[in-house]
C-alpha cells in the first residue's frame, strides 16, 4: 500500500512548520524554580522510567532510517521522493525527542536524582539495545507510532496532575505538547492511507498493529513490566486509551460501505482493552 509522494510532501510541510512555530528550548525552563523537596519516590522513579524512554531516539530513528531509506539507486523513485519527504519530518521530530532526552536527563542531575557520568553510562546500557517493530506495511509502522505518540501524550498528561514539584509540572505540560503535534502529524498521515485504499483494505493492518502493540522498550528495558504497572498506578494510566483515537479517526471515513469495518475495529478494540 504506497501512498502518493505529494501528500507526504504536503504532511510533512504542515507538521514541520507548526513545530517550528512552537519550539522551545531547555533555557526556557525556569531551573531556579526547581523544588527537589516535592518530589516523592514515586515522582523520580517515573522520571527515571521517562528517561530511558525518551533517551532512545537513537535507535527509534535509526530503525525509520532502516525502513524508509533515502539512499541507494536500486530505490524506485517514487519510494525514494517518499522516503525523502518523510525525512524531512523524521529530522524535525528527532530534534523534538532529542530535547525531551536532554531536558530529562538535565532534570535528573539538577533534582539530585543521578549524576552526569552515572546516569551517562546507565542511559547507554539500555540505549545500545536495537529497537525494532514487527511490521511489514508502511502504513503499520505509522499506526503504531500514532498510538505511541497519543498514548505518550496521555500519559504525561495524567502524570502531571499528580506532582507537586513546579519544573516537572512545566516540563510534562510541553513534553505532552509536542507528543500532541506528533500524534497529529501521524493521524492526518494514517487518515490519507485510509482515504486512498479505503477501510476494507486498512482496517485489518490496524487491526494487526493494535493487536500487538507493546510500547517502546517493553521487550528490552530491564523491569519495564514492574516499573510500567508503577507508572501506571500512579497516573492511573492505561495505554489502551490511545486505541480510541485510532476509532476516532477510522470513524471520521465511515460511509454506508464503511460501516462493518468501522464496527469490527470499534469491536476489536472494546475486547482488547476488556482483557
Amino acid at each position: 500500500m504506497k501512498l502518493d509522494p505529494a501528500v507526504m510532501r504536503d504532511l510533512t510541510a504542515t507538521a514541520v512548520n507548526r513545530g517550528a512555530r512552537r519550539q522551545w528550548t531547555i533555557e526556557d525552563v525556569d531551573w531556579a524554580a526547581l523544588r527537589p523537596e516535592n518530589l516523592t519516590q514515586t515522582d523520580t522513579s517515573v522520571v527515571r522510567f521517562i528517561t530511558f524512554i525518551e533517551d532512545h531516539i537513537p535507535g527509534y530513528l535509526t530503525y525509520f532510517l532502516d525502513q524508509f531509506p533515502v539512499r541507494g539507486q536500486e530505490l524506485d523513485i517514487e519510494d525514494f521522493c517518499f522516503n525523502r519527504e518523510y525525512f524531512r519530518f523524521l529530522i524535525a521530530w528527532a530534534y523534538d525527542e532529542e530535547r525531551h532526552a536532554s531536558v530529562l536527563t538535565k532534570y535528573q542531575v539538577e533534582a539530585g536524582i543521578n549524576t552526569p557520568d552515572a546516569l551517562m553510562r546507565e542511559l547507554a546500557e539500555e540505549g545500545r539495545k536495537q529497537f525494532s517493530l514487527p511490521y511489514e506495511h508502511p502504513v503499520q509502522a505509522f499506526t503504531y507510532t500514532l498510538v505511541q505518540e497519543k498514548a505518550t501524550q496521555l500519559f504525561y498528561q495524567q502524570f502531571r496532575t499528580v506532582v507537586t514539584e513546579p519544573v516537572l509540572r512545566d516540563l510534562l505540560n510541553r513534553l505532552a505538547r509536542d507528543e500532541a503535534r506528533h500524534f497529529a502529524f501521524y493521524s492526518n498521515l494514517v487518515g490519507q492511507y485510509i482515504e486512498r485504499h479505503g477501510l476494507a483494505a486498512t482496517v485489518p493492518d490496524l487491526k494487526d498493529v493494535l493487536g500487538t502493540f507493546r510500547m517502546p522498550l517493553a521487550d528490552t528495558l530491564k523491569g519495564y513490566w514492574r516499573w510500567s504497572l508503577q507508572v501506571a498506578d500512579t497516573a492511573g494510566y492505561d495505554h489502551t486509551e490511545a486505541y480510541e483515537s485510532l476509532v476516532r479517526l477510522v470513524k471520521g471515513f465511515t460511509t454506508s460501505s464503511g460501516a462493518a469495518s468501522t464496527t469490527d475495529l470499534a469491536t476489536f478494540v472494546d475486547k482488547i482493552r476488556q482483557v
